[in-house]
């Protein structure tokens, strides 16, 4: 139980009366000084109720309320400023801790639903680029966090496999490509093939023409244009597995949009079965006006179906699969207004499961403050990005531990850490610029100073030989270690609030705060000076690796032990 919990619980066995113990709990405060205690309750509320001065009211309840879990309880002006028994609050979380381990935080909230994640989704034939990090590392985490609260994640990479850029790739192979070349260097050739097209297209309008005629074969399943859609998709899916398994992120599924071609007749005929069609210019559409929505554009007038038709056929096969609690789209924010008419025309076809699909957007990735595009060739590589964290990584390890034994497997989870880190530290809405020499540094709110906060309190249990006792009562008095044991009390809560929001980011923020104020104690206490609390102090610095580590992995990132 947490202290606010606490205080609510003793304030309300006297104000039942007149405040429920939820009323109570929105009216408590954090005090910013620690001078004024660890809760605080404001008597405004009881004014009306007691008909008498807030200062009044505090004071009476002060000398009403039970002190058995308080050092003491200090009245100013109309606060009751609660001081918590640090010692017996210590006791029990580091006691909780000690016996749960890394499962401290868990919930069953979820009762094992099925939670499917659109996450990653790049376009076959276009490297990964800086530009997809966001989605994969989200998704990723999103699927960690939401399973240490009781769900099943299920991590899709719903790939673009299909549509008019394998015509314009086909073009640009047939007219500028080479076997050889593409052999080589698959995805580097493809991206110039692609670029190449763009540019001739602005002056020969016709190459737009050629290219919706090959894909129209490869809709019609004709041999070569196949043979190539298949060809590029293979040697792409290669590529891809080279990044995923740096970043470690795997996918329980890879239906990209292919898989549903054969999948969107039924979603046309359910739409007609339900009178929800109407014509328009030719098209075919769903009339969205009721939820203050644009048309939702269904069928073109050649026949050719759209990306909402392939997301609804797409929302209705997960649907029918995993029974979903459910349903995840981590997906740009530019995308917000598709997935409004998505689910709109769901909602419409009767389907009431389509409130249980969520778009969670997020903000760019910026360099020197501009959007990063594939089409003009702009482009940040995430395999080059990874690879020159590593090296940076590796050459700051050398400079502050040369003989440490596995130096590569170590250099690789900073680096690769660092990149990740950096991302999910931001909240997921605001878009950042990202400069390589910050984000891998070993100082400030970065991945490595967590990590290398962890390994640090490793080598410190390491040293004392520390050996866990849950039988034992741990206590501590001082403040130092009240400030650390405060962050490790309220990871319950830190869970809670990231698995709610869909925002690793309040995963990745109390990582820094625990960080900061464990190297802040680290600093100021003599922990292994052998004296009666020597074991306690012992037993807040495991906690605290327990939680660096925990937080580290839920957010996908490694803990080292000594770096």
């Amino acid at each position: 139980m947490n202290n606010q919990n606490i205080v609510a619980k003793a304030i309300y066995d006297v104000v039942k009366e007149d405040l429920t113990l939820e009323q109570i709990l929105r009216f408590l405060e954090t005090p910013k000084s620690v001078d004024h205690g660890d809760v605080a309750f404001p008597a405004f509320g009881l004014a009306k109720a007691y008909r008498k001065a807030p200062q009044q009211i505090a004071q009476d309840l002060a000398e009403k309320i039970d002190g058995a879990n308080f050092e003491k309880i200090e009245v100013v002006g109309p606060y009751l400023n609660f001081f918590m028994d640090k010692g017996a609050v210590t006791q029990a979380v580091l006691g909780q801790v000690i016996k749960e381990k890394n499962h401290y935080g868990d919930a069953s909230i979820g009762n094992q639903g099925a939670v499917p994640i659109d996450m990653s989704s790049p376009n076959i034939a276009k490297p990964i680029s800086m530009g997809h990090l966001r989605s994969t590392v989200i998704g990723n985490s999103i699927g960690f966090i939401l399973e240490k609260i009781g769900y099943q994640p299920i991590r899709i990479n719903h790939l673009g496999d299909w549509g008019t850029q394998f015509g314009k790739l086909i073009v640009a192979y047939k007219k500028w490509g080479s076997e050889e070349a593409l052999q080589q260097e698959p995805i580097a050739e493809l991206l110039k093939l692609y670029v190449r097209f763009h540019e001739e297209a602005e002056e020969n309008d016709a190459l737009n023409d050629e290219a919706r005629a090959w894909f129209k074969q490869l809709e019609e399943g004709e041999a070569e244009a196949m043979r190539l859609w298949k060809w590029f998709r293979d040697e792409s899916m290669k590529e891809f597995n080279k990044i995923y398994d740096m970043l470690e992120v795997s996918f329980d599924s890879l239906n990209g949009e292919a898989f549903y071609n054969d999948k969107m007749d039924e979603v046309v005929e359910l739409l007609e079965e339900k009178h929800l069609l109407s014509m328009s210019q030719g098209a075919e559409i769903v009339d969205l006006t009721s939820y203050d929505l644009n048309p939702a554009l269904i069928r073109k007038s050649d026949g050719a179906t759209l990306y909402i038709t392939r997301d609804m056929a797409a929302a209705l096969y997960r649907k029918r699969t995993y029974q979903f609690a459910k349903s995840l789209y981590v997906v740009g924010n530019e995308q917000s207004y598709h997935f409004k008419q998505l689910k709109a025309v769901l909602l419409e076809m009767g389907f009431d499961w389509s409130n249980d699909m969520h778009h969670i957007p997020f903000g760019l990735i910026t360099k020197d403050g501009k959007k990063l595009s594939t089409r003009q060739g702009k482009i940040v590589l995430l395999e080059e990005v990874l690879n020159e964290a590593i090296a940076l990584a590796n050459k700051q390890i050398s400079e502050k531990n040369p003989d440490l034994e596995n130096k590569e497997e170590v250099a690789r989870q900073v680096g690769v850490g660092a990149v990740i880190f950096h991302d999910l530290k931001n909240d997921r809405l605001n878009s950042f610029d990202f400069t390589l020499e910050e984000v891998v540094r070993f100082e400030g709110e970065t991945g490595p100073y967590v990590q290398y906060a962890h390994a640090r309190a490793m080598s410190i249990l390491t040293k004392a030989d520390f050996q866990l006792d849950e039988a034992k009562d741990y206590r501590l008095n001082d403040e130092g270690s009240w400030e650390v044991l405060k962050h490790i009390q309220r990871y319950p809560e830190v869970i809670l609030q990231a698995a709610e929001k869909y925002e690793p980011s309040v995963i990745a923020k109390h990582a820094i705060k625990l960080a900061q104020v464990f190297n802040k104690y680290y600093a100021n206490t003599k922990i292994l000076v052998d004296d009666q609390e020597k074991e306690a102090r012992l037993a807040l610095v495991y906690a605290v690796t327990v939680l660096l580590k925990e937080d580290l992995r839920l957010l996908g990132l490694h803990a080292p032990e000594k770096m």
